[in-house]
């Protein structure tokens, strides 16, 4: 038996009223999924726990079968993982965004223009960041490049327990109400303050302008956390498993539940990934030997966060084609197989951020086809099933079972 997760990042949300009060997956052309769901069981769990920030570390964590009440140590180490970065238990690590911000006014008074800096290719990134690595890599402090504008801060001997605001949550907003507040901030506040002088003439954002595309003029710290110790899933599952994603975050989790990384040539995190690559890559590994593979897919999150329905409508549609070519090429193969398919949480046009709300879900059984209702896949098809999973954490075990 093979197992796929086939994971579109914040794929859910709410109806627009311009678009007839339908949600971007219910606007969404998924003939494939849609004819999955009559055959299938659909309904709704909740991946981010009471208490917990609606993040994808978190819900990850949940679908992935990992109670983040146990295991959760914050986002960060997840990326840090990923990035390769040796961790002691001493090491407190932060995300650093390299953003815009606006230019003409002192740092207090700046507002957040773009959480991702234009989507900053990698190897302009890494010339950035090595211009503040020469200036901010001092004890405590280790700064370290990771992909596109997403990098990591270590503090050795830091304290967990700052108030940090992600900064795709004030897009738009002036930044002084969500500046790092609370006993340790003061050398965050002064590193991202630095950033700005650092950064703002330097020839790669010099070029970017030119180009008419943002500059990364400034540094965000966000997503504290500390070395976790997470149980590999082959242990807990008695599965091999692998993980394919564009993202730090997803991929250091595989590298730290002991999945196999699976990369894929063309992987960006956006909506102009290598769906067709992902799909391949999946249905490779599974046919060769794993037993199974998480697919994540970033693309509707990121649209999702910039407001832009369009692209993310587009992006649902490419995750709704990678489930359809993994599906083909297992039934092809005669290999019996179960899907579970959804979101890990909503990001709503409207709010451009993330929601602690239930997420739908589709699991198919090539060996028990059944349906519950649902006439298609979306929010409101899985609502109207009734059925409700208040720990997604627990739906790995049922779906291995």
């Amino acid at each position: 038996m093979k197992y796929v997760v086939i994971l579109g990042d914040g794929m859910a949300g709410y109806p627009l009223p311009d678009r007839d009060h339908k949600t971007c997956m219910q606007l969404a052309r998924t003939p494939f999924w849609d004819a999955l769901a009559k055959k299938s069981v659909v309904g709704l769990m909740r991946t981010v726990p009471t208490g917990f920030a609606p993040g994808s570390d978190v819900a990850n964590l949940s679908v992935l079968g990992y109670d983040p009440v146990r295991s959760y140590t914050g986002r960060s180490p997840l990326e840090a993982a990923s990035i390769g970065i040796p961790l002691r238990d001493t090491d407190v690590t932060l995300r650093c965004n390299l953003v815009t911000l606006s230019e003409d006014e002192p740092f207090a008074a700046k507002t957040m223009l773009d959480y991702s800096a234009g989507e900053i290719s990698t190897a302009e990134a890494k010339e950035l960041i090595e211009a503040l690595k020469a200036q901010f890599d001092r004890p405590p402090f280790r700064l370290y490049a990771g992909i596109s504008y997403r990098h990591c801060l270590v503090e050795d001997g830091g304290r967990t327990g700052r108030t940090l605001t992600p900064p795709h949550d004030i897009t738009g907003k002036p930044i002084a109400p969500y500046l790092p507040a609370g006993e340790g901030s003061a050398p965050l506040l002064a590193m991202m303050e630095r950033s700005c002088a650092i950064l703002k003439d330097h020839p790669v954002n010099q070029r970017r302008r030119a180009a008419g595309k943002h500059p990364a003029n400034a540094v965000w710290f966000w997503g504290e956390g500390t070395k976790p110790a997470l149980t590999p899933f082959e242990t807990l599952y008695h599965k091999k498993g692998g993980v394919i994603s564009a993202v730090d975050l997803v991929k250091g989790i595989g590298v730290l539940t002991g999945l196999t990384v699976i990369p894929v040539e063309g992987a960006t995190g956006n909506w102009d990934t290598n769906f067709a690559g992902k799909a391949a890559a999946c249905a490779d590994a599974l046919l060769s030997g794993l037993d199974l593979v998480y697919v994540h897919m970033e693309a509707p999150d990121e649209c999702g966060h910039h407001g832009d329905t369009e692209k993310k409508i587009y992006s649902i549609e490419q995750v709704n084609g990678v489930a359809e070519t993994v599906f083909t090429r297992l039934k092809a193969a005669g290999e019996p197989f179960a899907m579970l398919i959804c979101p890990d949480h909503p990001t709503p046009i409207a709010l451009k951020t993330h929601t602690a709300d239930p997420v739908p879900f589709l699991l198919y059984r090539s060996d028990e086809e059944r349906s519950n209702g649902a006439q298609s896949y979306d929010e409101e098809q899985a609502a109207k099933t009734g059925l409700s999973v208040p720990r997604a954490c627990e739906m790995m075990a049922a779906f291995l079972r």
